[in-house]
Order: structure tokens, then sequence, then C-alpha cells
């Protein structure tokens, strides 16, 4: 039986066709809206440009020494530690409604990223203080051990801003904690950053397509490195737009996320992974609802980098 749901927030949340049950839609941040079910799947679109091939062994062991000069360092005794920020009630002074699918999109979380070796910590229904003061007490921690750090934040939000059960907070402050100036331990160290929620209350409508670093700084013993550097930010969808949510299988971004990094987070790098999770929500989502305001929007994850590196997560 298929299934019409609303919409409410300011992430929308998207539905599938569902037997004997009916689950609401919703938005991460503004009142009540309409529905939507998620479109065919279609193959992933891969792009390889030509290489010359090895012409003896001389050429692998310098490719060797290249990648050890261009990849991120992940033979640490830990990958690292992975926040995850699950807000899904909020006060009523903020005027956003309850999240209903979040906790899908915190329990794919889970074990996707203990699958790829992070030490992970869920935090639920965090205030702007709390989620404050959850990042401000990891950032002092010693990483010297760890390879990398992983912060998810699930919840509604705005352009540059994230919601605490309480109201808005800055996503670039609570970001700020671990610069390369204020955490130590992980300076030079990825600090990947993952953002589940609007970024403003634009549609995107869609259109129809036819068928169809110097090896000279490296070696000087003290260097300065930028203290916004090694940082990466994903966020669900563009600045200006909503992003969708399913209550009944969770947000279309989170879930593409960890379905890529469970088939693949083992074997591409981060910028690939990140692009084919960009391709699933693009292509195999889509809106459908009666309301012609709502029906057949699409989404477009947003990739923020900072990094210097390339990365892959250890095997």
């Amino acid at each position: 039986m298929s299934v019409k749901p609303t919409v409410v927030g300011d992430e929308i949340e998207e539905l599938e066709e569902l037997d004997d049950f009916s689950i609401d839609d919703d938005i991460d941040a503004r009142p009540d809206r309409s529905s939507f079910i998620p479109s065919v799947l279609s193959p992933y679109l891969v792009l390889y440009f030509p290489s010359k091939k090895k012409k003896n062994d001389s050429r692998s062991s310098i490719k060797k020494s290249q990648d050890q000069e261009t990849s991120y360092n992940m033979t640490f005794e830990n990958v690292g530690k992975c926040i995850i920020i699950n807000n899904k009630h909020f006060k009523s002074c903020t005027e956003m409604g309850e999240r209903h699918g979040t906790d899908k999109d915190a329990e794919a979380l889970v074990k996707c990223f203990r699958n790829l070796g992070f030490q992970v910590t869920v935090h639920n229904d965090c205030t702007c203080a709390k989620m404050e003061t959850v990042l401000k007490t990891v950032s002092e921690e010693d990483h010297k051990n760890s390879a990398c750090f992983v912060c998810i934040i699930l919840s509604h939000g705005d352009q540059g801003s994230i919601y605490g059960t309480d109201g808005l907070t800055s996503i670039k402050e609570l970001a700020a904690h671990f610069r390369g100036d204020r955490c130590k331990t992980l300076l030079e160290k990825p600090k990947l950053f993952f953002i589940q929620a609007c970024q403003g209350t634009e549609f995107d409508d869609g259109v129809q397509a036819d068928s169809g670093s110097f090896s000279e700084t490296d070696a000087q013993p003290h260097y300065k490195v930028p203290v916004e550097a090694d940082f990466l930010f994903a966020y669900s969808t563009v600045p200006g737009y909503y992003s969708w949510r399913n209550p009944g299988t969770g947000s279309w971004f989170i879930q593409s996320l960890c379905t890529v990094l469970n088939e693949h987070g083992k074997s591409l790098e981060l910028m690939q992974l990140l692009t084919r999770v960009n391709y699933r929500v693009a292509r195999h989502y889509q809106s459908c609802t009666d309301s012609p305001d709502f029906n057949e929007k699409k989404q477009m994850p947003c990739i923020v980098s900072m990094l210097t590196k390339e990365l892959y997560f250890p095997k």
C-alpha cells in the first residue's frame, strides 16, 4: 500500500511504500509540510582518467613514497573517536517538530563507523550548551594515538547553524574547538564533520536531463600549518535548501553515506566515497506528494574540504 506522508521541520523526511501502516514525513526546521517517496535506484557512473603503465619496479617504489607524502597516516594505535549528536525532541520555544526517523540514522551510523574501527559515542537530545560541552571536552582529550576525528550532527538547522534542543548555535563555533591552535594532538590529522540538517527553506525542483606540498617545506624542522587545515564538512544539502528525511528509514543523506561506507569504505579514498554519496542522493531520491509545491523535489549534498591529503580508512 502506498502511503503519502506529511512534512515537518527544516529537514524533510521521505517515505517509501509501506504495508499495513503509515508514517508522516518531516523536515528539520519548519512546521508540517507534505510528503514524498524515493525514486528508482540507478547504477553509479565512475569517471577514470587513463594512467601510464609502470615501466619498472623503481616506478612502484617512487609511487609508494609519493603516496606517503600525499595520504594521511592512518597507521596509529586507534582510528579515532566518532561523536554522534542525535537531536530528536525540541523545546516548544524552538517551534521545531520531532525528528522521526533520526534514530534509524544514528543506529546505522554506529554500526558503520564501528566497522571502520572508530570508537563511537552517541549523545541524544543535546541543548546548545551540551553540544558545546561535549565537543570542547573531546577536543581537550589526548588524540596522539588516533589517526583522525569524526563528528556527526543530526538535527534541525539553518544556513551555517544547527539546532540544539533549545535553540540555534553556530556550526563553525562548534568545530572551532578542533582547530590546529586549540587541539594540538589532532594537528595535521583529518577532522571530519557530517551535518544532517536543513540549510534554509528553498526546495530543489531539479531539471529534466536527457537519457543519456613542497618537499623543501616538509623537510624544515619548524613550519606553520593553517589552523583551519585538515577539516572536512559534508552537509546533507547545499546552502539555502531543505534536507529530506524518512521517518521510517532515515534521511536520504545519512542512509546513502552508510551504504557507500559499508560497501567501499575500506577501499576508496574519502572524496571518491563522498562523490558516490552525492550521486546516490541526487539520483536515487525524489519527493512524491499530492501537493504540487512539494512534489518531485530533489536534494544535493555539499562537500566543503580543507583536507590537505588523501584519506583512506585502514583495512
